[in-house]
C-alpha cells in the first residue's frame, strides 16, 4: 500500500543553477561543502519531500555551501502509486551509472541527468543521499568500506543498523563517485552516506528522511543549534538505543526474473546456520555462506539478470 502521496514540487523544480531542480547556496562563510540529494530513483519520494520542506523553510547554510537536488524529475512526473514501480527510473538505474566513462557516454536519460549533476556532486565534500525501500524494513545507513563514512555514521547515533558494504555488481552508486570512493588517507575530508529511509509508500520513512537531514546539517556544521530548531523544528528524533555494523560477506545478484526466495524476508533476520536454504537462482538453491547470517534488504520487486537481490552480513555492535 502506498500511503506517501508525492509532493508538488512546483517552483522549486526549476533550481537556482541553471540546472533544473539543483539549488546552491554560498554563504562565503568558510566550512564544508554539502550536498543533500533525493529523487535519485523517481519513486522514492520521502527525500523529495524532506528537501522541498528545506526550501519552503528558507534554509540557508550558516557556514561553507549547501547544494539540494531532486535528481530523477524525468522519472518522477511518471509516478503513478498504482504500479510505483514503473517511475524507479526511464531507461536504467540512475544509481548505477556513476563511472566517468557512463558519465561521457550519456545514451540513456539517466546517463545524461547524473551528467548533469556531476559538476555538483564533483564539487562537494559531504554527501547526504536519501532513498528508500521496496519492502517495508527498518531504517539502513550504507556507508560503503571506509572508515570516515563508519566513524559519522556513529557520530549521527541514527539508524541503528548501519551496512558497510562494495556496493552493486552492475554499477557505481553516486555515493561512491570520485573522491568519496577514495581511500580514507586519499580523502580525509569527505563523507558520504546513503539512507534507505524505509519502504516508499510508508509515511514514516519521511520522518527519518528529516532526522538524517536535520543530524547531518547540525554534524557538518552547515547549521547551528539554533538554525536547526529554526528550519526544522521537530524533526530530529531520538538516538537509536544501540547501533549496530552490518558487515556484508557477500551479494546473490539474480540470473532472471524467476528468482525466488523460501518464504517471505522483511529484511534483518538473522539464519543461524551456514547452508540454509533461503531462495533459488534459477534452479541453484541460495544458501546462507556462514552462521548468525543477516539478510539485508532482501527483494525480490526489481529481479531481473544482474540485480542485487539480497545481501549477507555479520552484526557487529557498535559500543
Amino acid at each position: 500500500m502506498f500511503s506517501l502521496s508525492p509532493p508538488d514540487l512546483g517552483r522549486w523544480r526549476v533550481g537556482n543553477t541553471g540546472v533544473e531542480g539543483v539549488w546552491h547556496f554560498d554563504t562565503g562563510v568558510a566550512g564544508r561543502r554539502v550536498m543533500l540529494s533525493a529523487l535519485v530513483h523517481g519513486n522514492e519520494l520521502c527525500g523529495a519531500w524532506a528537501v522541498k520542506e528545506l526550501l519552503e523553510a528558507g534554509l540557508r547554510p550558516e557556514a561553507g555551501s549547501l547544494t539540494l537536488a531532486f535528481c530523477n524529475l524525468a522519472a518522477f512526473d511518471r509516478f503513478d502509486p498504482a504500479d510505483s514501480d514503473a517511475s524507479r527510473f526511464i531507461d536504467e538505474d540512475m544509481n548505477r551509472q556513476w563511472t566517468p566513462e557512463r558519465l561521457r557516454g550519456a545514451d540513456t536519460r539517466e546517463r545524461q541527468r547524473a551528467a548533469a549533476l556531476e559538476p555538483f556532486v564533483e564539487r562537494a565534500q559531504w554527501l547526504l543521499d536519501l532513498h528508500s525501500m521496496h519492502e517495508p524494513g527498518q531504517p539502513l545507513s550504507l556507508v560503503g568500506l571506509h572508515r570516515r563514512n563508519l566513524a559519522l555514521a556513529r557520530q549521527l547515533g541514527a539508524p541503528a543498523h548501519v551496512v558497510v558494504d562494495t556496493g552493486h555488481q552492475d554499477g557505481v552508486r553516486m555515493r561512491d563517485y570520485g573522491q568519496f570512493g577514495l581511500p580514507d588517507e586519499d580523502a580525509p575530508d569527505t563523507r558520504s552516506l546513503l539512507i534507505e529511509c524505509g519502504y516508499h509508500g510508508d509515511p514514516t520513512s519521511l520522518d527519518v528522511a528529516r532526522d538524517q537531514c536535520a543530524r547531518f546539517l547540525l554534524q557538518a556544521g552547515t547549521v547551528t543549534h539554533a538554525g536547526a530548531l529554526r528550519w526544522m523544528p521537530g524533526w530530529r528524533q531520538p538516538d537509536a538505543p544501540r547501533q549496530w555494523a552490518l558487515h556484508v560477506t557477500g551479494a546473490v545478484v539474480a540470473r532472471s526474473p524467476r528468482f525466488f526466495f523460501t518464504e517471505r524476508f522483511l529484511g534483518l533476520e538473522t539464519i543461524a546456520h551456514a547452508g540454509t536454504v533461503i531462495g533459488d537462482n534459477d534452479g541453484e538453491p541460495v544458501v546462507t555462506p556462514h552462521d548468525d547470517c543477516v539478510l539485508v534488504m532482501p527483494s525480490t520487486r526489481q529481479a531481473r539478470r544482474g540485480v542485487t537481490v539480497v545481501r549477507f552480513a555479520r552484526r557487529e555492535a557498535l559500543d
